[in-house]
Order: C-alpha cells, then sequence, then structure tokens
C-alpha cells in the first residue's frame, strides 16, 4: 500500500462539507448568543458551548453534513444513507433523551431548593436547558440545511 503524498491541512481548508458543517453550528451558536443578549441585557461567555436553546446547533451540524455529503456524493449512495441516519439518530436524541433529562434537572432542582431551605443540605443546581423541544430541531435542520447549500454551491 502507497499513501497518497498530500497537504492534510490544505485538504481539510478545501473541504465544503465541512466547513458547511462548521458554518451552520456556528450560525445556530450565534443565534442563540444574539438572542440571549437581547433577551437577558447582557453576555455570558457560558452561551459559546451551551446546549439547548433555538435554533439547535445539532441539527443544524448533521442536517448540514448530510445534505453536503448528498449534493458532493449523490443521493442515491450509500455514504449519504450512513449520514443521513446518524443525523437522524442525533436529532432524536437531542429533542428525546436530553430534552428529558433537562426536564429531570427541573424537578431535582427544585427538590434542592427544597431541602435548602430547610437548611439540611446546600445545593449544587444541574443544568436544565440540555435538550431542544422538536421544533427547535427542525428550524435547526432547516438552518443546516440551507447553510449546506451556500457553503457547496458557492
Amino acid at each position: 500500500m502507497q499513501l497518497k503524498d498530500t497537504n492534510f491541512f490544505e485538504e481539510v481548508f478545501r473541504n465544503r462539507i465541512i466547513w458547511a458543517s462548521f458554518c451552520s453550528w456556528g450560525v445556530a451558536q450565534s443565534i442563540k448568543i444574539i438572542t440571549g443578549a437581547i433577551k437577558e441585557k447582557r453576555f455570558d461567555f457560558r452561551w459559546l458551548m451551551s446546549t439547548g436553546g433555538m435554533p439547535s446547533a445539532h441539527s443544524a451540524g448533521v442536517s448540514s453534513l448530510a445534505t453536503a455529503v448528498g449534493m458532493y456524493s449523490g443521493f442515491d449512495t450509500v455514504v449519504f444513507s450512513i449520514t443521513a441516519i446518524i443525523a437522524l439518530i442525533i436529532m432524536f436524541d437531542a429533542q428525546g433523551l436530553r430534552r428529558m433529562t433537562g426536564r429531570q434537572a427541573v424537578a431535582l432542582n427544585k427538590i434542592m431548593e427544597d431541602i435548602y431551605y430547610k437548611h439540611e443540605v446546600k445545593p449544587e443546581r444541574l443544568m436544565e436547558l440540555i435538550g431542544h423541544t422538536p421544533v427547535e430541531v427542525f428550524v435547526g435542520a432547516l438552518l443546516g440545511i440551507m447553510v449546506a447549500i451556500f457553503v457547496v454551491t458557492f
């Protein structure tokens, strides 16, 4: 087996599929940061890597990945099928399992507040906004598809 003589960083930099995915994730996170700053009238650095909220950056990234792969490889290929199924699993997880984890965090935080006010335990708050609503996932997926079409086409 002979290795291909390539410049790894140059090839990665030219890879529009990767760029489409990263751009989609970045646009979705930026929307959440901007709306959070407007709503809260302050900036919080934790918003840069936070999960949950509108639109879903997970959905934007994976739907952009699947769309870009389909545009390059064809929508009837094995590689697109694999990418699309993995994207659907990630989006299902984002709105299902992770959302339920967030609901459990709300209940546990309420229990901890009750215990704290009785002066029995000092609470450590759990992160409540972990997953996404189906609408957040859908909007994230649409955003990802649009960014992929833009990045791959232009």
